[in-house]
């Protein structure tokens, strides 16, 4: 009987080992992801006491929490290797990942998706907005800045080419229509540039697609600027305008001639914003990207301008 019981204590410590783990609030990435990183641990655990209660543990196969087939999926996390690093400004990088043969990501505009890093132990998750066009063949590419007390950024920051790094995805997203609105104005601060991008490659790639675009990027200094030389070929569309507003730069007079005409000083504040809009060509639908103040403040400024909220979106 005693030999009996300890088998019992074995089994039950095997499958407390097969337990799902509950995800620390670290491990949320805070976007509204469907499914969240709690949904996948509920159904994991659900999946758990089906298999614990019928004593079978075979019902537990199907449970993946990482996988290398290169597919993205919202549920489990996929393996991609880096195949380059560039630093673009004194924090922020741009990486390329892999994809097997010419496979795509497929993603929808301005889709995110969640990387799972470790740090000290902690498993941390963050969202990020991959930047290259939505048919690149072969790769993706992800613009990312890393803050010097940030815990997901000291992982980051070990990458090197070959490297292995697992995203889950895509969540979110603008559903965006060719056509549908007559002006798109963007307002992006730092790497709120990034969902924007794809935006534009799907407007100056489909000749049919004749939406104004007026993007606003605003950043600390000039040499802050992220993607100049893409931003620059954008610029030259017919219907692509693009300013920059540059909040700690005191005169235009030391950037390059081309951009003196485009480029604001100071903080991108209600006055200005009046003077972008009546400056749109039509009246334009809104997207947003920053930070949660940012976000804040932009609402308030284009509310003050008469553009209603259900003009807006926020990213």
């Amino acid at each position: 009987l005693q030999a009996m019981s300890d088998n019992e204590s074995d089994n039950e410590e095997d499958w407390l080992a097969l337990r799902p783990q509950e995800p620390s609030p670290s491990q949320c990435c805070g976007s509204g992801c469907k499914p969240c990183i709690y949904d996948v641990y509920e159904k994991e655990l659900a999946q758990w006491e089906r298999a614990k209660a019928m004593q079978d543990k075979s019902l537990l196969m199907g449970k993946k929490e990482q996988s290398n087939n290169s597919e993205l999926n919202p549920d489990t996390f996929t393996a991609f290797s880096v195949s380059s690093v560039e630093q673009l400004t004194e924090d922020t990088y741009q990486y390329k990942f892999e994809l097997p043969g010419n496979s795509s990501l497929r993603l929808s505009l301005g889709q995110h998706i969640v990387l799972r890093g470790v740090v000290n132990g902690l498993e941390i998750q963050r969202a990020y907005t991959p930047i290259s066009p939505r048919n690149a063949e072969g790769y993706f590419e992800v613009l990312i800045k890393c803050y010097e007390a940030g815990l997901m950024s000291q992982y980051i920051k070990t990458w090197k080419r070959g490297d292995v790094v697992f995203w889950r995805g895509p969540f979110g997203g603008f559903p965006y229509q060719p056509n549908k609105h007559g002006e798109l104005l963007m307002l992006a601060s730092g790497t709120g540039l990034a969902p924007m991008i794809p935006i534009l490659h799907s407007i100056t790639e489909d000749e049919e697609d004749e939406t104004f675009v007026t993007l606003v990027g605003c950043f600390p200094t000039f040499d802050k600027i992220y993607l100049k030389p893409l931003l620059q070929d954008l610029a030259r569309y017919w219907n692509i305008r693009i300013f920059y507003v540059l909040s700690q730069e005191t005169s235009l007079e030391k950037l390059p001639w081309s951009y003196q005409e485009n480029t604001y000083t100071g903080r991108l504040n209600e006055d200005l914003m009046k003077t972008i809009i009546n400056s749109c060509r039509r009246k334009p639908f809104v997207l947003i990207c920053g930070s949660s103040a940012f976000s804040e403040d932009m609402s308030r400024y284009l509310k003050a301008a008469g553009i209603e909220e259900n003009s807006c979106f926020v990213f």
